[in-house]
């Protein structure tokens, strides 16, 4: 698996809401889509190929495009295929990288391309191009951020043998269960973004291989851009030259490193965030900018099982200390993890910023839940000094469910207040910005950029 460093590049801050692509504006020749198709020692296919797209392209697209071969340190002829088409065809270009790589190849061209829609698709253009305009069309319209050809769909029709159909489907399994993706397909080499998108998502993406389109599509779904289907006819090409066996295996170690970079919270996704669409509905939209019922039903998720862990914890500890060491640790215990789980899954707080700050202020929140379970242990003693461990369990069930009302309702109005008080303002402008999206200003944006410091916590 070829992974590149953390870049150090980060995202600028939340994007700005989709738009229609300017078609019109950029000069006669502007490309709205550059098509890149990345070979290595494809001296072959690769004319035949282009000559195809370029065609279908002529015929179909309403707009100019260009189709760039990106050629990953080729040693065939591959370059002096690449160069006579460039002289042959108009909008073709060729672009050679000292590495290999497909996703190094892709980085590089999108991170250089003029071109407001990005596109890339395999060699071997097993993809039916009908499918071209439909997967670029939400792209351009201003729909969608990215869009990904499927071969999973019900309503796609694939050509290929039992051991790919097997390995393609058993690792996007993976990917659900271990990732929570919920795109279809991520190895179908049919994808498109938008090039605003492009340049916030790809500093992010670490991997240079085959592994590069699940990072950048888990990525994008985390940070919550939207993602277009299109089925598509699909005829494998038994020639390819792909080692299915070492490419499941660094997909693999690919998925436990987003994984982990995920869990951690190392990755500023916020930054990424999209405000809603420019409907007029979307600003009056009840507890759509400010995600309450989301936030509630995240802490009630949230809340039931830190209870469950401090009970289980309670009776574990209450067989060899008093009933109020007992609460205490395991309101310790629970505390930690219970403000943990808040900060990443109830406020969607990501990053190691101000979090020990949190947990600070979480402590206090636990030294509020303490007095107000102790109190009614205390109480509960008084009442029956004799009393017996199911009333003992009773009453600090109650008691936790004041606690986790009170716990809420200081988090979001104390640990975390820059939620609310970002979505009351969007509420009074009428503005359907992101969360912590704010107009464009210099002082604004001065608050917006990352310190050096805060780089160097994201980057570790």
């Amino acid at each position: 698996m070829r992974t590149e460093p953390p870049s150090q590049t980060l995202p600028p801050g939340p994007l700005p809401a989709r738009d229609h692509v300017p078609t019109g504006t950029q000069g006669p020749f502007a490309p709205v889509l550059d098509v890149v198709v990345p070979v290595y020692n494809e001296e072959t296919d690769l004319g035949p190929c282009v000559r195809r797209l370029h065609d279908h392209l002529s015929r179909t697209f309403p707009y100019a495009f260009r189709v760039t071969i990106a050629d990953n340190a080729s040693t065939d002829t591959t370059p002096a295929v690449g160069a006579a088409l460039c002289e042959e065809l108009p909008s073709v270009t060729y672009t050679r990288l000292p590495q290999k790589g497909r996703g190094r190849a892709l980085r590089t061209v999108w991170t250089a391309s003029d071109a407001p829609v990005l596109a890339y698709m395999d060699v071997d253009l097993s993809t039916d191009l009908n499918a071209l305009l439909p997967l670029v069309a939400p792209l351009i319209s201003g729909h969608s951020d990215l869009a990904i050809g499927t071969r999973l769909s019900r309503a796609s029709r694939v050509v290929r043998g039992p051991k790919r159909e097997f390995v393609s489907r058993a690792y996007n399994l993976i990917l659900r269960g271990s990732l929570h993706a919920r795109f279809s397909d991520a190895q179908c080499g049919f994808k498109a973004i938008r090039a605003d998108v492009a340049q916030a998502l790809l500093p992010l993406v670490r991997d240079t291989s085959w592994f590069f389109d699940t990072e950048m599509l888990v990525l994008a779904e985390r940070a919550g851009l939207r993602i277009h289907e299109v089925p598509v006819d699909w005829v494998d090409d038994p020639d390819s030259s792909v080692n299915v066996v070492k490419t499941a295996t660094d997909d693999l170690k690919g998925v436990w490193r987003v994984g982990r970079a995920l869990a951690s919270g190392a990755l500023p996704l916020d930054r990424l965030a999209r405000p809603f669409g420019d409907d007029p509905r979307d600003r009056q939209a009840e507890g759509a900018s400010n995600g309450l019922a989301r936030q509630l039903v995240g802490f009630c998720v949230v809340g039931a099982l830190s209870t469950l862990f401090y009970l289980l914890l309670y009776s574990l500890f209450r067989t060899g200390v008093t009933a109020q060491a007992a609460n205490a640790l395991a309101l310790v215990v629970s505390a930690v993890a219970n403000t943990a789980a808040n900060r990443r899954l109830t406020f969607r707080v990501r990053g190691r910023a101000r979090a020990i700050r949190h947990q600070a202020q979480g402590l206090v929140v636990f030294a509020i839940g303490l007095a107000l379970t102790s109190g009614s242990l205390a109480a509960l003693e008084t009442a029956d000094p004799h009393h017996s461990h199911g009333a003992e369990l009773a009453v600090l069930v109650v008691a936790n469910l004041a606690a986790t009302v009170l716990r809420f309702l200081l988090l979001r109005a104390w640990v975390f207040p820059e939620h609310r008080a970002a979505a009351a303002a969007r509420r009074g402008s009428g503005t359907p910005t992101a969360p912590e999206h704010r107009a464009h200003t210099p002082e604004r944006e001065r608050e917006r950029e990352l310190s050096t410091q805060d780089i160097q916590e994201i980057v570790r």
